[in-house]
């Protein structure tokens, strides 16, 4: 299950998040002129004016024209990144999607590795990713993502179809995840994180703003948008917050225990609920708490820092048995099934 796939690896592998205090690096100069789009976390126009994708168009054929403009991504059929990126991917029409995500089908397993700013053909590749996925029933979906930011508002429309669609998040050790990437961060099921996860505050595209009260009632929708976002998607509020107190010259570093008290790192909270109800209801009552002592076990015996991510899956692996796992009634259900 999506809710289990790399549950205990996320909880070891938060090697290179951050440090015991805080830190702060210097971002790229940012000028008030299209150019800061470039990165960082930048808002354009109401989030309510941003609408997902009609369920009945990406139910047919005749996808509205789009590429992938704002950065590079790749389709894998398999989890390991030692396989490579897997093959390149830049048109998104229907038929382009399905030529590459039909050797994924039978193997069951996406890999989407995307390096690039957040924006609309983020969005539209997440979407259509999904809805295909859907389509050929690959159930195992990995967003391995690399990305210092970008729209807010198209963060919260691709992040609001990544969290319909089960997808685990990674941000590997030579990737970052910054600012309106957070969001994205937000909306997996599961996350895993060894790369920097980074924020600072948005900036408003063609602000009229003279004053400060002025800038403050420009970003409020926007700022309030984001924390009704985080909050259905099981992360803190206190994100968004925080988010408003860096300078968006500056970039605040969060530590490995400020990713978990945040909510955007491993199990996703409001996925846990539903997925523990769904596992007691289809597996047994026994298996969630089962499920759990595995997590702790593994917190315990596989977490080293510094370790490798096929040490932890070796790991985890062999500490299954131990739990019952893999469980003959609900194989692939159990926490390591994306790896048996």
């Amino acid at each position: 299950m999506k809710r289990w796939i790399l549950m205990a690896a996320c909880l070891a592998c938060l090697l290179g998040c951050g440090k015991n205090a805080p830190e702060t690096q210097t971002a790229n100069n940012v000028e008030p002129t299209p150019a800061m789009e470039a990165s960082g976390a930048v808002s354009a126009r109401p989030v309510k004016d941003v609408r997902p994708t009609p369920a009945d168009v990406l139910s047919g054929t005749n996808w509205p024209a789009a590429e992938v403009a704002s950065g590079k991504a790749w389709i894998s059929c398999e989890h390991d990144v030692g396989a490579g990126d897997g093959t390149p991917v830049q048109s998104l029409d229907f038929f382009s999607v399905v030529d590459v995500m039909t050797p994924c089908r039978e193997p069951g397993t996406i890999r989407v590795r995307y390096r690039g700013k957040i924006a609309a053909d983020f969005t539209a590749l997440v979407e259509r990713m999904s809805a295909m996925a859907d389509r050929m029933e690959i159930k195992r979906r990995i967003l391995d993502i690399d990305s210092s930011g970008g729209r807010v508002e198209d963060a919260i429309r691709a992040g609001d179809a990544i969290g319909n669609a089960g997808w685990t998040l990674w941000v590997r050790e030579d990737a970052v995840c910054h600012s309106a990437c957070v969001l994205i961060l937000a909306s997996g099921d599961d996350r895993l994180i060894s790369g920097k996860v980074g924020i600072h505050r948005m900036v408003r595209i063609g602000s009229k703003a003279s004053n400060r009260a002025e800038l403050s009632s420009e970003l409020r929708d926007v700022h309030e948008s984001m924390k009704e976002y985080l909050e259905r998607n099981g992360a803190s509020v206190a994100v968004a917050d925080l988010m408003m107190t860096v300078p968006n010259r500056q970039l605040r570093i969060l530590t490995v225990d400020e990713l978990k008290e945040f909510g955007l790192d491993g199990a996703n909270a409001a996925q846990d609920d539903l997925e523990r109800i769904r596992l007691a209801r289809r597996c047994g009552e026994d298996f969630p708490a089962r499920m759990d002592a595995f997590a702790i076990a593994f917190d315990s015996e596989c977490k080293a820092e510094g370790r490798a991510l096929e040490e932890v899956k070796e790991c985890g692996l062999a500490l299954q048995p131990r739990f019952g796992f893999p469980d003959g009634k609900c194989v692939a259900e159990g926490p390591m099934s994306d790896y048996q």
